[in-house]
C-alpha cells in the first residue's frame, strides 16, 4: 500500500467511478498538462488543425519556428511523493540551437539512426506553480531518450530541479492544476 492510500481525497482523485459531488464528472488520476505552443508564437492557436503555417513561421504539435527561434515540446516529470510510480508529466516547449532543431527533425522523422546528444535550452513557457525565479528563461539540459519519445527538459537549479529531484507532494500537485487553470481540490473535499 502507498502512502497516499491513507488520504481519502488521493482515493477519491483515483476513483473513476465516484462521481464527483460538485459537477457531472469523474476523475481517474493524475493527468498530464501542456502547452499547445512556446509563449513566442505570436499567432492564432493551432487548435485541432495539424499544422499551421503563417508566412514563415511553423506550428506543430511538436515543433516551431519563429523568425530564427527553433523551439521543440518536450516532457519534464514530477513524481508525486508517497504514490508509487506516479509521475505528473508537463510539456512545455524548449527553444533550442537551429543544429540542435534540425539534428532533432533528421531523428524525429525516422532518416536519422540516432538522436541529438544532449544539449542546453530554455524553457519558453511559464510553468504553473514553477513562477521564474528571474527574469532570464530557466535553462535546462535536454535529453533526447529516443526518437519516438519526446525529449526530457531538465532544469539544473532553482524549485523546478528541486521538484524533479524529490518529487512533489500531492498537496503540490493540486496546486499546480489550480496554478494551470483547473482547480479540483474542492472536488475532492467529501463524498
Amino acid at each position: 500500500m502507498a502512502l497516499l492510500d491513507l488520504d481519502a481525497r488521493w482515493r477519491r482523485f483515483n476513483d473513476p467511478t465516484r462521481p464527483c459531488p460538485l459537477w457531472d464528472g469523474h476523475f481517474s488520476g493524475i493527468f498530464d498538462i501542456g502547452f499547445e505552443h512556446p509563449s513566442a508564437w505570436p499567432h492564432a492557436p493551432r487548435g485541432e488543425e495539424p499544422f499551421a503555417k503563417v508566412g514563415d513561421d511553423q506550428l506543430t504539435a511538436d515543433l516551431c519556428r519563429v523568425g530564427d527561434q527553433r523551439f521543440i515540446r518536450a516532457v519534464i516529470s514530477l513524481a508525486v511523493q508517497g504514490a508509487e510510480d506516479e509521475h505528473l508529466h508537463i510539456s512545455p516547449w524548449v527553444e533550442v540551437a537551429p543544429e540542435v532543431f534540425y539534428a532533432y527533425l533528421d531523428s524525429f522523422d525516422g532518416s536519422a539512426d540516432t538522436p541529438p546528444e544532449d544539449c542546453e535550452a530554455v524553457l519558453t513557457n511559464q510553468l504553473p506553480g514553477f513562477e521564474a525565479e528571474t527574469e532570464a528563461p530557466l535553462p535546462v539540459v535536454l535529453h533526447f531518450p529516443s526518437p519516438d519519445a519526446r525529449p526530457v527538459a531538465i532544469a539544473e537549479a532553482g524549485n523546478l530541479a528541486d521538484a524533479q529531484e524529490n518529487g512533489i507532494s500531492f498537496d503540490r500537485l493540486l496546486d499546480i492544476y489550480a496554478a494551470f487553470g483547473q482547480d479540483i481540490r474542492p472536488h475532492l473535499v467529501h463524498d
